[in-house]
Parts: structure tokens; sequence; C-alpha cells
């Protein structure tokens, strides 16, 4: 399977470094070999058409901080460059999630699926800001668009949601879809204040760069937009979501809760709105989990409410979820 990988950062490198890993067993298992035959990050680019060495790649990377020095010929092409010149059956999306206009990714997957790749995405912006669209295009193309490693990391919500209550009726959810808020407001209940938990969570890497995507409930808003529209059907993007983040939370707002035998969560809901906002939920809930935890709670008509909780976010639990996706496509190429 041949197929061209944007971006190469902490994921894209964990992807390489999964398929190096199980390269026998996918193919003993599944069948499935996976060859990459272009990948770029922000400096520059590599291609091969009998599959770049997995290894190399991430040896390039870390020498020289780009993998434009793969081979003697320095490759500057671009994203978009690669898509439309190389011959690939999948575009892997991992590049950075941007909420104002989804580029590069969001020209990336659609000129993708105007060739005729699958795609699979981890990037949440294009999804966030046109996933009606997207999927129209898909279908108009006949192409798969996958996208299980946008919500819940290497936790598989999306599927769950969609796959083991099928015959179901999901009628809401509300769930904790960011581990960073989660981290801080954990911190917060042991008497630190909203900016000493920041300190520590960025200290510890879970900070976005850009840390109003965290902050101010960005990064659920996405997920909740691509979870109303895959489970629920709906037709939403970003701005039909009601959105207040963490940065008014404070010492005593986490006291308060305290006596009510709760905690501050901030949680992201489908019920008849669509709202992320910092939330008092009880300690017996199954939904107050701490730290860097996610979890998802889903009502449905006739078997009432269950969550899944699991780890939100990481290199490896990503790279994981993209593998899943790879291999539902190979099934679904096979069946054809």
């Amino acid at each position: 399977m041949r197929i061209i990988l944007c971006g190469f950062g902490v994921v894209g490198q964990s992807l390489v470094k999964l398929f190096d890993s199980r390269s026998d067993d996918l193919y003993a298992k599944y069948g499935l070999k996976p060859r990459i035959v272009g990948v770029f990050d922000s400096k520059g680019s590599a291609t091969d058409p009998s599959g770049l060495e997995f290894m190399k790649l991430v040896e390039v990377k870390k020498k020289f901080g780009t993998v434009k020095n793969y081979a003697n010929t320095k490759n500057t092409m671009s994203g978009v460059e690669m898509i439309k010149n190389i011959e690939a059956d999948v575009l892997i999306e991992t590049t950075a999630s941007n909420y104002k206009d989804a580029e590069p990714g969001m020209t990336h997957i659609t000129t993708a699926m105007k060739k005729g790749m699958h795609v699979i995405s981890v990037n949440k912006g294009p999804l966030a800001l046109a996933f009606p669209s997207l999927m129209e295009l898909a279908t108009y193309n006949q192409v798969m668009l996958k996208f299980s490693g946008t919500v819940g990391g290497g936790t598989p919500i999306l599927d769950y949601a969609k796959n083991s209550l099928n015959g179901e009726r999901i009628t809401s959810f509300a769930g904790i879809l960011n581990g960073t808020t989660n981290y801080i407001l954990s911190n917060m209940t042991t008497g630190l204040s909203f900016d000493e938990s920041l300190k520590d969570a960025k200290g510890k890497g879970y900070v976005e760069a850009d840390e109003s995507l965290d902050l101010d409930g960005l990064d659920a808003a996405a997920k909740l937009v691509i979870l109303a529209n895959w489970v629920m059907g709906m037709k939403v993007t970003m701005p039909d979501i009601n959105c207040t983040g963490i940065r008014k939370v404070t010492t005593e707002d986490i006291k308060k809760a305290a006596k009510n035998n709760s905690a501050v969560k901030l949680i992201a809901s489908c019920n008849k709105e669509l709202v992320v906002a910092p939330k008092e939920v009880s300690n017996n809930d199954p939904l107050c989990v701490n730290g860097t935890l996610n979890a998802i709670a889903f009502t449905s008509e006739h078997s009432g409410t269950q969550t899944i909780i699991g780890k939100g976010a990481g290199g490896i639990e990503t790279a994981s979820s993209i593998l899943r996706d790879l291999l539902d496509i190979r099934q679904e190429i096979t069946k054809n």
C-alpha cells in the first residue's frame, strides 16, 4: 500500500516506528505492506516510489530536523506538489490543527481525494471547519476518509459509538475530550493556582504550542464537532459550538465543588445544544477522571449510559489509531 505522509512530527515519526517494528506481523496477519513513497515536513521532503526506509527517515529527521536530507538531492517539493505528482493509495495527514482556515491540511486532504486517494487525518482543523462537505467530497470521489485518531487518540471512541452501539440510537453524550485541561484542573484540586498548574503542564509537554487551543476549549470544541457529525448525524461546524474555556476557573471554584463532593471539569456535551464549558461533576460519576485521561459517556435509548475512559493523546497512541484506520481501508479495498 503506497502512502504519502503529510507532516513528520511526533505522530508521523511514531507511525513510521510502528510500521518498522510490526512490518512482518502486519503482512502475516493482515496482508498489509505499508510503503511510504513520500514524506514532507515544514522544511522539505523525501520521496522514493519504491518506498523510503522507515528508520532512516527517523534518523535523518533527528539529525537535521527535516527529512529533506534523506537523499543527496535536497527535495523541496511541497505537500500539494507531492500529492499531485506521486502515485499513492493513501494520504496520511498529521500536520498541526489550525482552526482559522484549516490550512495546509484542508488543501492536502481535498487534493488527495480529488485524485482518488483514501485519506486518514489526525489533523482536526479541516474536520472541525468543514466536516459535512469533506464527507460529501469523499463520497463523490468514492474514497474513504478516516479520522479515528482525532478524538481520544488511541482510545477508539468514534468506533465504539458508531459500531458497538449498532441498532441503538444515541440520544446525547458528554465528555472530557481534552487531556491538558483535565490535567490542569486536576492539579488545582491539590491547592495549586491556575498559573502554577499551567506551568507544570507546560513543563511536562502537555500544552499545545498555541495554548489557546487547550485553554479556550478550541481543541475540545473541534472534537465535539467531529463526534456530533459522525455519531449524531448532525451537519455542524466550529461556529455552531457554544464554547467557554478554563482560564476563569479559580481556586475558589475548585474548593466550592469539593464541598459538594464534586470536581470542576471541562465538559463537551451534545444534548439539545452543543456546549463546551467548565462544569461541576460529581466525584462518584464515572466521567470524573483525573490527570490527562479522557472520558466520554454515551446515553442511548435502551442501553442507558456507558462511559469509555482512556488516554487522550500521545504519539504512539495516535499512531496506533492511524494503523487501525489503515487496516480498515485495506479491508474495504480487498472486499471490492
